[in-house]
């Protein structure tokens, strides 16, 4: 083998061991948000959106938009920040930053001692939520 075949197969060799994965962007962000919140009953019920992650180094906060899905209404939906961290290629949910306003639900949340996480719309006393369950049209009356 040349000394040029060798010096280009070393340069190849270790550019490639170099090579990151580019995990920067909404989208890797949001498969984290994601696997974290694949654990919840009541995810099918709500559309998840990533509205803005700001990139500090191996950390980030992303803002998460929850919608109930078929109801627009702001009463529907809330917004959570979540701590990020970069384990390898992917973001992983390190926690809540409660001091970016996110879990603050303007219509109310959780009481402490409920049983739910902070900022987690409060569950009425018939059991169901108002951002997971849609209002149903009024049916006219049977003739």
């Amino acid at each position: 083998m040349s000394i040029s075949a060798i010096a280009a197969l070393i340069v190849l060799l270790t550019s490639a061991g170099c090579a990151k994965k580019d995990t920067d962007n909404n989208d890797a962000v949001k498969q984290g948000v994601m696997k974290y919140l694949s654990k919840r009953s009541d995810l099918a019920a709500m559309d998840v959106n990533v509205a803005s992650v700001q990139f500090r180094g191996n950390e980030a906060d992303a803002k998460v938009h929850f919608q109930a899905k078929n109801n627009s209404s702001p009463a529907a939906s809330m917004d959570m920040v979540y701590v990020m961290e970069r384990k390898g290629d992917e973001w992983v949910v390190k926690g809540r930053n409660a001091a970016g306003g996110g879990g603050a639900n303007p219509h109310g949340g959780a009481p402490a001692g409920s049983g739910l996480p902070s900022g987690h719309p409060s569950i009425p006393s018939g059991g169901a939520t108002q951002s997971s369950m849609p209002e149903l049209p009024q049916l006219p009356p049977k003739k």
